[in-house]
């Protein structure tokens, strides 16, 4: 939530200024920064995840679902039929078979892959894909602004790394 990254940053980058909300308005780039700094604090190491494990994740642990955690969109996420064009606080969402909420919807999620058009060449072990245009990451789960579509748990895009914009921020893995 925007509370903790405030606390290890300093700051609050994002749009809406509610300290429930999830990040926004962050760039992959900028999560490296911040990700130096929890280190920092906490001693322990923390990444984006991989696509891979993002998509297990989201899929309550690789089952057949549409959206994360099941095929209703309107009890798993924020998009543009129910968001008012903003963010909403973590957890008013139904969570995935994982406990994992709003995977779908509220806000993009950088992972560590480079784009690529399709997953062919993955890592087998789960591991971040860091080839092909690392100019570029993966980025999934759609966001308060977007049609149901892309709240898919296959949807994937490749927007720049270095963009900041009100539908994309993180979700962290800890090794």
């Amino acid at each position: 939530t925007r509370r903790r990254a405030q606390a290890v940053s300093g700051s609050n980058p994002s749009f809406v200024k509610s300290e429930t909300c999830p990040v926004d308005k962050v760039s992959g780039d900028d999560i490296q920064g911040f990700l130096k700094k929890l280190k920092q604090q906490t001693g322990n190491t923390y990444r984006l995840p991989s696509e891979a494990e993002w998509e297990y994740a989201c899929r309550s642990g690789g089952k057949d679902q549409k959206y994360c955690g099941g095929s209703s969109e309107s009890s798993l996420a924020w998009y543009d039929g129910n968001s008012s064009k903003k963010t909403h606080p973590v957890k008013q969402k139904q969570a995935n078979g994982l406990g994992l909420y709003d995977m779908s919807g509220n806000v993009y999620e950088w992972t560590q892959d480079c784009w690529n058009d399709s997953y062919s060449g993955s890592p087998a072990n789960g591991e971040a894909l860091q080839s092909g245009d690392c100019a570029k990451r993966v980025s999934r789960g759609g966001s308060w602004g977007g049609e149901p579509g892309i709240l898919r748990s296959a949807f994937r895009t490749g927007p720049p790394a270095d963009i900041r914009n009100y539908n994309f921020g993180f979700r962290l893995a800890q090794d």
